[in-house]
């Protein structure tokens, strides 16, 4: 591969406690959910901020959390471009784009964006990804998001109010009589999970 078609590819951020205080403020916390109720699939992507402490979301519908994840690395990059930006430090609970951030980018590209003869999962997506870690500067950091709240960080506290931002909306009128129960039972486990994680 030719030095001009190299795929930028980030690097990995620190603990979000030790990043230098003049880098906080281009720090971004990035989450995505999905949420099926009956015959509806709805996504929301949200990127946190904290040293703004200031959320913004986008959402559609049809995709999965894991689209919803990697439309968040895309929102976070949005707001960058938007107030020039010369770096950004990504916070994520999401191996998949971690991974993809740190390598597999390059690899896609280097294969014509194919894995084994066939395209990769949301190409476009990660097309305009890598496209825009060509202008900036990015660092990227796993946030282990499943600790007991005694143990909780900064990071990890960070991390809890984009997944709050990230949370899906089901209004009544989604909903019929046969999917109520279904409704009832998401709530419940995630609510479960919360408990477990916190």
């Amino acid at each position: 591969m030719s030095p001009e078609e190299e795929v930028t590819r980030a690097e990995e951020a620190p603990l979000y406690n030790k990043l230098p205080e003049n880098e906080k403020p281009y720090a971004l916390f990035t989450d995505g959910s999905c949420c099926i109720v009956g015959k509806h699939q709805r996504w929301k992507a949200a990127v946190w901020s904290p040293t703004r402490r200031v959320a913004e979301a986008a959402e559609g519908e049809g995709e999965s959390s894991q689209f919803a994840e990697v439309k968040a690395i895309q929102l976070a990059l949005d707001i960058a471009e938007r107030e020039k930006w010369l770096m950004l430090s990504l916070y994520t609970a999401s191996w998949m784009v971690t991974i993809a951030l740190w390598g597999w980018l390059q690899q896609w590209k280097r294969n014509n964006w194919q894995r084994r003869g066939k395209p990769i999962w949301a190409a476009p997506l990660w097309q305009d990804i890598a496209a825009r870690l060509e202008k900036l500067v990015v660092k990227v950091h796993h946030v282990d998001a499943h600790i007991p709240k005694s143990q909780a960080t900064e990071e990890h506290q960070n991390n809890q109010q984009v997944d709050q931002a990230a949370e899906t909306e089901v209004a009544q009128v989604d909903l019929d009589w046969q999917h109520k129960g279904e409704l009832f039972i998401a709530r419940w486990a995630h609510d479960k999970v919360l408990k477990v994680r916190f």
